[in-house]
C-alpha cells in the first residue's frame, strides 16, 4: 500500500511577523520556517501505519526551494521518499488542493494524511478539497486512527465532544493534536535523509479564485481601566459595561 503525507513549510509560531511592503504578504526577512506543527502528527501517523501494516511512504510539499528543509525532516523521521511540487507563487486553498491531488493520483496513494490546518493561513480546507477532487473518502480533525483491512475507523473532534466514524479506502485523514506524539529524528535517520533524493516536479497549473487584497495588523488593545477595588465599584462597572462596552 502507498501512503502519502502532505506537508507545509510555515513560519515558526514564535517568529515576529511583519507585513511586506506590498501589504499582501509577510516580510520574510529573519523569519524562521518549520514543518507545519499539525503536519508532524500526520507524519507520525503515516510512519505508525507503515510500521504496523507495511507499505511505502512518500511526503509531498508544494512550494519553493526552502520547502526541501521540511521534506528533509520528514525523511529524517522515517518517510521513504519525497516530492517537491515547485511553485513560488501565491496559491489559494483550491489551487493547492488541485496540485496535491494530481500528485497523489500519480503516486497511486490509497491513504493520505494531512495536518488539519496550516498555522499560516488557517483555512482548514485543503485536505477536504483534495479528497473531493480525487473522489476519496475523508475524515477530518482525527484524534485516533485504526486501519483494519480496507476499513478506516477514526475518532474525530466535534463541538462539545468526539465521534467515532468508519469509512473505506481510498481515504484522506486530517490530523489533530492528540492523535499521537511525533517522534524525534534519530541521528541515523538524519544521516540517511541526506542521501535520499527529493524529486522535483513543476506543480500542476491552477487558477486562484481567492486573492489576498491587503494584510494589516489588528488594532492595538485599549488601555485597561480600574473603577475601584471593592464592592462600591460595582454600580460604576455595570454602567460602563452597559454604556461604553455595550455588552449588557
Amino acid at each position: 500500500m502507498k501512503i502519502a503525507v502532505c506537508v507545509s513549510h510555515v513560519p515558526d509560531t514564535a517568529a515576529k511577523i511583519n507585513i511586506a511592503g506590498d501589504g499582501k504578504g509577510i516580510d520574510q526577512t529573519g523569519v524562521t520556517y518549520v514543518v507545519n506543527p499539525y503536519d508532524e502528527f500526520a507524519i507520525e501517523e503515516t510512519l505508525k501505519t507503515k510500521e504496523k501494516l507495511g507499505g511505502e511512504t512518500v511526503a509531498i510539499s508544494l512550494g519553493g526551494e526552502a520547502n526541501k528543509e521540511t521534506l528533509r525532516k520528514a525523511l529524517a523521521m522515517g518517510i521513504d521518499s519525497a516530492v517537491l511540487l515547485k511553485d513560488e507563487s501565491y496559491r489559494d486553498s483550491l489551487s493547492v488542493a488541485k496540485a496535491l491531488a494530481e500528485e497523489i493520483k500519480t503516486q497511486n496513494a490509497e491513504l493520505v494524511f494531512f495536518g488539519k490546518q496550516s498555522v499560516d493561513f488557517d483555512n482548514s480546507v485543503v485536505g477536504q478539497m483534495t479528497a473531493e477532487l480525487l473522489g476519496y473518502n475523508c475524515i477530518s480533525v482525527v484524534v485516533d486512527f485504526k486501519l483494519e483491512g480496507n476499513k478506516v475507523i477514526a475518532e474525530r473532534e466535534i463541538e462539545g465532544g468526539k465521534e467515532v466514524v468508519e469509512t473505506l479506502l481510498p481515504a484522506i485523514i486530517t490530523a489533530q493534536k492528540g492523535l499521537n506524539e511525533p517522534r524525534y529524528a534519530s541521528l541515523k535517520g538524519i544521516m540517511s535523509a541526506k542521501k535520499k533524493v527529493i524529486e522535483e516536479k513543476p506543480a500542476a497549473a491552477a487558477t486562484n479564485f481567492v486573492d489576498a487584497v491587503t494584510m494589516k495588523r489588528p488594532a492595538p488593545k485599549q488601555a485597561g481601566k480600574i473603577v475601584g477595588t471593592d464592592a462600591t465599584a460595582v454600580p460604576e462597572l455595570i454602567r460602563l459595561l452597559h454604556e461604553e462596552a455595550k455588552v449588557i
